[in-house]
């Protein structure tokens, strides 16, 4: 039984609604980035891996609350304790001190843990340090990889298709990127070098959809009589007979993912969460993000004859 096997949905008509709440989404974003800035001094809520500083993670025996454990390392001023995962875990992460020793940092939380509670009522689980000048070549190393994604997505598409695709599967992957951080400051969810890697996977999911679309509406162009036809019409098809993969990849994807959120270890949740968004956003922005570009893109570039490539034993092709 094939899902989706007769859709003929109009989404390129949607598209100006689609445009709306993208819009929407993505000024949110920038309105909590905004927000961050002022109240936290970064535009994300950057983790030891890219601030710099000690992330320890401590297992109390007894009932604890932050609350407590703030009080002991100092109150307000001290550092950042959360929740993490079962009771009576905690994460807590602190600035170095100020000749920057990470092991000395490190010393003190035990310490003051120690005066409060006792030294037989927390067990230490790991701990991990990061210097300053580390983590600031982090986040430029992390940008870095962005961008380079983006300027090698435009040059592989604009050889294996035209460089209109490649425009408009760029357009597409920021507008992902875009409201992924937007997300994330929002939410203020830690931006660790985990997330990185979920920000970084969700750019090559986005575009392998976007591709499948597009190889599609490639197909179709270079078919007989094509040039009668509406560009609306051909890049409406070509959703459509794509869509039952993409619900389908989709649909798996994030079947496991809720699987990793649910009952998989708190460490890699922030990963599970990065990633169930991207292929939320990257399902949606390869209908109605990319495939409306690339008509808005044909129009002020004007037509062009879609590259063909020979198909040998076409009678044996299987549809997708």
């Amino acid at each position: 039984m094939r899902i989706f096997g007769n859709a003929a949905y109009r989404f390129i008509e949607r598209r100006k609604t689609a445009y709306v709440l993208s819009s929407v989404a993505i000024l949110a974003g920038i309105a909590g980035m905004i927000l961050n800035i002022a109240s936290i001094g970064a535009w994300q809520n950057y983790g030891v891996d890219f601030e710099g500083g000690v992330m320890v993670q401590v297992t109390f025996s007894e009932p604890a609350t932050t609350g407590d454990i703030r009080a002991a390392l100092g109150g307000a001023s001290g550092p950042d304790v959360t929740e993490f995962g079962s009771d009576g875990a905690f994460i807590i992460r602190a600035e170095q001190t100020a000749d920057g020793n990470i092991d000395a940092s490190r010393e003190e939380i035990q310490a003051s843990l120690a005066e409060a509670f006792g030294e037989s009522a927390f067990l230490i689980d790991r701990s991990e340090g990061v210097g300053p000048k580390i983590g600031a070549e982090l986040q430029r190393k992390a940008a870095g990889a962005i961008l380079l994604s983006f300027l090698l997505t435009l040059i592989y598409i604009a050889i294996r298709f035209e460089l209109r695709f490649g425009m408009a599967a760029v357009i597409a992957t920021m507008h992902d990127i875009l409201v992924t951080l937007g997300f994330l400051a929002l939410f203020r969810v830690e931006i660790s070098l985990p997330t990185v890697a979920a920000i970084l996977t969700i750019v090559g999911y986005s575009l392998n959809d976007t591709i499948v679309v597009f190889d599609r509406v490639r197909e179709n162009m270079a078919k007989k009589g094509a040039r009668k036809r509406s560009q609306v019409d051909l890049v409406n098809q070509s959703i459509n007979e794509t869509l039952p993969r993409t619900i389908l990849t989709s649909g798996t994807t994030l079947a496991v993912l809720m699987a990793l959120l649910v009952v998989g270890p708190a460490v890699i949740r922030d990963f599970s969460l990065v990633l169930i968004l991207g292929v939320l956003i990257g399902t949606y922005s390869s209908i109605f993000v990319a495939s409306p570009a690339l008509i808005e893109i044909q129009k002020r570039m004007g037509e062009s004859k879609p590259k063909r490539e020979p198909v040998e034993h076409a009678k044996d092709a299987i549809p997708t």
